[in-house]
């Protein structure tokens, strides 16, 4: 079976179980686990904050983030089908007691600053305000799209014109900067916090990173502690993830991958193929007459994974546990797949 399915399925290599195995351990929620903070130390190096805080999951970054930026009742300005207000379970509302004020952010998903500032609510007697922007980047809802780091500045700046923080949702942010070719702190420069994760492209079994300034960071770690995210001798999940910032670069066989088997996809009569701009390849299935359940159906049959994402949009996804031979084998078993 050839899974395709995300980049979270990765498996870690002899490396991070080793490292895992061997990782110096303390009391993380005294502060005292020194193979948490180094890699805290180092991913906030990596997106240019001065401190950062380790998470178990993506989700809970970003939920820590929203909490720790607002107070009860404002609104959150984001963007449409971005993965705070898809995928997160409603958190913002249930978590945080929040409301939502969606914007649609176009093919690329970025909301320009004209719509950041037509969003805006002052607070006053009978409204909460606006309480911060959420971006995202890569997108995604939008095919993993790497967005130019101007767009994110641009849309902060509007945001801060009206004294409202900045988060980014910055999950893989690091297939971003490889595919623009930019440094992860150019990408988060212009926000007040960002979210990314270890257990995606870059390979670690589990764990994200949330960073910002160090007065942000320490009321993030009340509020990691409140949703339940306080560990303990958490170095032997760190150590991997220590291990995983050392692959960046290589997210780029990821991005060339996607884009072998989105060309020999979309050689495949009937699909319709957005061309990647990372690792994520989306497939519209509606010319074959099938929706994207009934054709995953049919790849899984033939021994390829994928996820739906919408009622004739499927996605597939690589990652280092699948090389230039699996997906030109998926492509071949996807084509025999239709033809059956």
């Amino acid at each position: 079976m050839i899974d395709l399915r995300s980049d979270t399925v990765t498996k870690p290599d002899d490396a991070m179980r080793e490292a895992a195995r061997d990782a110096e351990v303390g009391d993380d929620v005294y502060g005292e686990d020194p193979t948490v903070n180094e890699l805290e130390a180092r991913a906030a190096d990596l997106v240019g904050f001065e401190d950062a805080l380790y998470v178990p999951t993506g989700t809970m970054g970003n939920q820590v983030a929203v909490r720790t930026h607002t107070e009860r009742g404002q609104e959150v300005l984001s963007e449409r089908e971005s993965h705070v207000v898809k995928w997160e379970l409603g958190g913002m509302a249930q978590l945080s007691g929040l409301q939502l004020r969606s914007l649609d952010g176009g093919e690329r998903g970025v909301p320009t600053p004209e719509q950041v500032r037509e969003g805006y609510v002052e607070e006053d007697a009978h409204r909460p305000g606006t309480g911060l922007l959420t971006l995202e980047n890569t997108h995604n809802s939008k095919g993993g799209i790497a967005i130019d780091p101007g767009k994110i500045d641009a849309a902060a700046e509007a945001a801060h014109d009206h004294g409202v923080p900045v988060h980014l949702d910055g999950a893989r942010v690091c297939n971003a900067a490889v595919a623009l070719d930019v440094p992860p702190a150019r990408i988060a420069e212009s926000v007040d916090s960002v979210m990314f994760c270890l257990s995606k492209g870059l390979g670690a079994p589990v764990g994200s990173m949330l960073a910002g300034s160090e007065a942000f960071v320490a009321r993030a770690r009340r509020n990691r502690k409140l949703f339940g995210g306080g560990m303990r001798q958490a170095g032997v999940i760190a150590a991997p993830g220590l291990a995983a910032l050392d692959n960046v670069d290589r997210l780029a066989d990821d991005h060339e991958n996607a884009r072998v088997l989105a060309e020999r996809l979309a050689g495949i009569d009937g699909l319709d193929v957005q061309e990647p701009e990372t690792n994520i390849v989306l497939v519209d299935t509606e010319r074959t007459g099938l929706t994207a359940e009934a054709f995953l159906d049919d790849c899984e049959d033939a021994g390829v994974l994928g996820t739906q994402f919408d009622t004739h949009v499927a996605r597939f996804c690589t990652h280092w546990d699948v090389d230039r031979e699996d997906v030109e084998t998926a492509a071949e078993r996807v084509g025999e797949a239709l033809d059956a």
